[in-house]
């Protein structure tokens, strides 16, 4: 199974397709479903814009009772951003006045590579729904999130084959007094994943962040340095679950995170896609499992040796 797919809900939510006009299909109560907006740019039967099917939409369901909006496919997005998606969002804030949580790119590897999808700076959908609780957003290009202030929100994630350092210090830098989950997928260098654990040092000392309780710093060709950062990282005192999941991590990160500080407080401690020799994983489950902590060190990642350099993929890059 792809890790890059359409989401199946959202805000605990099931998405729904918005159908095409005319389709024979009643449509749900407004908020009993993420409502998936999506066009086919090679438009098929339906030459819809996407601008047409938001404003079908929103004249077709009580935008105030809609909880929770699932953005697809808008067009070609390697070669439109999402800065029109983020301003109709931001629009419509008197109509959607229920409105609790937002992905933007739902889109799957048939529609776009992950490092395809270009974004822009989707910050002002957070300042436009200052009670929304859980925003995401997929693809890493052009993608901008400049230090925020909110209230409300609960869940963050990025999911990217590259996520910009600038994004990850805007994160570091913003006022989420709420935030219980982040989750954000750095990537890869050569797709504009260029963090470093400097970038990620106000996170992980604790404090910006009072209220979080699941970290997932993944998807990293620098998992190991990550892993050692974490070892000795404040916050994770106030974790419950940590995921260090689908990068590169190795037998010297997973030896750097045995000798930091205790980690048997954890619910779920999530490893899979690594390279860690079975010596060691066997140590990580003697030292945790005993605990009650659930450990998942499944799934070996790919990697091949070239002149005796072992070269090693992260799980999503392009």
């Amino acid at each position: 199974m792809s890790l890059v797919e359409h989401l199946k809900e959202l805000h605990g939510l099931p998405a729904f397709d918005f159908p095409e006009p005319g389709a024979p299909q009643e449509l749900p109560e407004a908020g009993a479903v993420a409502w998936r907006l999506a066009v086919d740019p090679y438009r098929g039967v339906c030459d819809e814009e996407w601008d047409d099917v938001w404003d079908r939409f929103l004249d077709s369901v009580d935008p105030a009772g809609v909880r929770a909006i699932v953005v697809g496919q808008w067009d070609e997005p390697y070669d439109n951003d999402s800065s029109g998606i983020v301003q109709r969002l931001v629009d419509a804030r008197g109509r959607l006045t229920g409105l609790q949580a937002v992905f933007i790119g739902d889109l799957e590897m048939e529609e776009a590579e992950i490092s395809w999808i270009e974004q822009s700076d989707v910050t002002p959908v957070l300042d436009a729904y200052p009670l929304l609780e859980e925003f995401g957003v997929r693809g890493g290009t052009k993608l901008r999130f400049p230090a925020v202030r909110h209230k409300h929100l609960r869940t963050l994630r990025f999911q990217a084959g590259g996520l910009p350092g600038e994004v990850v210090r805007g994160v570091a830098a913003s006022e989420l007094p709420a935030l219980e989950y982040l989750d954000m997928w750095l990537g890869v260098d050569e797709y504009g994943g260029d963090a470093t654990v400097a970038d990620l040092a106000p996170i992980l000392a604790g404090g910006q962040l009072p209220a979080l309780r699941h970290l997932g710093l993944r998807n990293s060709e620098i998992q190991d340095e990550i892993a050692a950062a974490v070892a000795s990282a404040p916050v994770v005192a106030q974790l419950t679950s940590l995921d260090l999941s689908l990068g590169v991590l190795s037998d010297e990160g997973v030896t750097a995170l045995l000798g930091g500080q205790p980690l048997t407080h954890l619910a779920r401690l999530d490893l899979h896609h690594n390279f860690v020799t079975e010596p060691v994983a066997r140590r990580v489950q003697e030292a945790l499992e005993p605990a009650g902590v659930e450990v998942d060190l499944s799934e070996p990642g790919d990697s091949w040796e070239d002149d005796g350099v072992v070269h090693r993929f992260t799980a999503v890059s392009e």
